[in-house]
């Protein structure tokens, strides 16, 4: 089975290299390949104490991210190689000031697996969330090196679980420890027999938590809003929750929106004006420092929609909000709602949702809320803008799910080091 697993990758690979004839993630993809053993054998040498720690894509750096920051501060003696398989993290993080080294991850050829375990020769591994390298998980345990994998979560459609997957289960016990979110994966890999696995939660809250700390303040946003006694944010849009949005604001004047569209171009964001019938203004057209546009100086009481059509501030203008729209569920999924619901605002999210395990936590815990088609949104929106306790309610409920399920960072940090040092 391993034999076939790697020829698998074999034809993954050649894949991505016939795709970056016309794919530009691709081509990043195998350029970055390209210079990554010279990129190590440069940088790292045999007198340096590495931990490496593996991120897939953003998505996933993000959690790992608390961890790194944590070694970095409380582990100085430690170089951290942080390592990432998609364009979309690299090419975003390749300058991450926390890590000693960054680079793409070979793929998991086992001559390549071979090479960077030499170069690298990590005192200890982190993979984050979904990373089961057949491969490099041999090798390294052939090698003693303990890895661990964090903020996991399992759930019964997984290979892991079926009358097939017995390879894939042969590579559980290769970790030293599994660190899942919650009870479920905690029981279903429990069912398989493994005793290397504990809860910690989700190191994404205590991110969230560092993000909304570390927030930046925003004028414009801030005299926006201060007109207005209800402004709803609408982050990482998609038009079929922009037609949902845009639909109440433009028949309810009550309230003011900011919408962060997730696709900022410039046809989505015409597609969003043409929808609205009430004043609007682009965050493009306003400097922060005098406020002033082509036309003149700007008044922003008069507008009753801010479109930011720029990207780095969303995480910031949430807390400006009384209450988030999260855009995606009517798409592929929801995106990040632990980002708003840390300031202490109530979440709103489309019908695809399930299988974000926070969004299901969320609810329950009457801090997020999920809408199947416009006449929920409306009945929602106007009970939370009529009715200040149940707006309030929801709001600490949304703060208090995000507050009471942090500490993971430093729940994983404190059992691996305890051991390792």
């Amino acid at each position: 089975m391993r034999n076939l697993y790697s020829a698998g990758i074999e034809i993954y690979s050649l894949a991505v290299s016939i795709a970056a004839n016309k794919n530009p993630k691709a081509r990043l993809m195998i350029d970055g390949h390209k210079d990554v053993f010279n990129y190590l054998k440069s940088r790292i040498s045999s007198n340096d104490s590495v931990i490496w720690i593996h991120a897939a894509s953003l998505g996933e750096f993000e959690q790992g991210r608390p961890l790194i920051e944590r070694i970095k501060k409380q582990y100085p003696q430690y170089k951290i190689l942080l390592t990432f398989f998609s364009p979309s993290g690299y090419e975003v993080r390749k300058d991450y000031k926390y890590a000693d080294y960054i680079c793409y991850l070979p793929f998991d050829k086992l001559s390549l697996v071979k090479r960077f375990l030499d170069l690298v020769n990590p005192k200890m591994t982190f993979f984050i969330k979904y990373e089961f390298w057949a491969n490099y998980l041999f090798e390294l345990k052939s090698r003693n090196i303990p890895v661990y994998l964090i903020s996991a979560i399992f759930r019964p459609s997984q290979v892991f679980f079926k009358s097939y997957g017995a390879f894939f289960r042969k590579l559980l016990p290769f970790y030293k420890h599994i660190f899942v979110q919650n009870e479920t994966s905690f029981k279903l890999l429990e069912g398989l027999g493994l005793s290397n696995v504990s809860i910690s939660g989700d190191t994404r809250f205590d991110r969230v938590i560092e993000i909304a700390e570390e927030s930046k303040v925003l004028p414009v946003v801030e005299e926006f809003v201060a007109s207005s006694s209800f402004t709803l944010v609408a982050g990482s849009s998609w038009p079929k929750d922009e037609d949902i949005i845009i639909d109440y604001l433009n028949t309810n004047q009550q309230i003011k929106t900011i919408i962060a569209p997730h696709e900022i171009h410039k046809d989505h964001i015409e597609n969003i004006i043409s929808k609205l019938k009430r004043n609007y203004i682009r965050y493009s057209e306003i400097t922060e420092s005098n406020k002033i546009t082509k036309k003149g100086t700007v008044d922003l009481s008069k507008y009753d929609v801010l479109i930011i059509d720029c990207i780095g501030l969303l995480s910031s203008v949430y807390k400006y909000g009384e209450c988030a729209y999260i855009g995606g569920g009517f798409g592929v999924g929801i995106h990040n709602i632990l980002e708003a619901a840390v300031y202490n605002i109530p979440v709103i999210f489309g019908p695809n949702y399930h299988k974000f395990y926070e969004a299901v936590k969320i609810i329950e815990a009457k801090g997020g809320f999920a809408i199947n088609d416009k006449q929920e949104y409306d009945q929602l929106m106007n009970k939370l803008t009529s009715d200040h306790q149940f707006l309030e309610n929801s709001g600490n409920n949304a703060g208090n799910y995000v507050k009471n399920n942090s500490g993971a960072a430093d729940i994983v940090i404190n059992k691996i080091f305890e051991t390792n040092t």
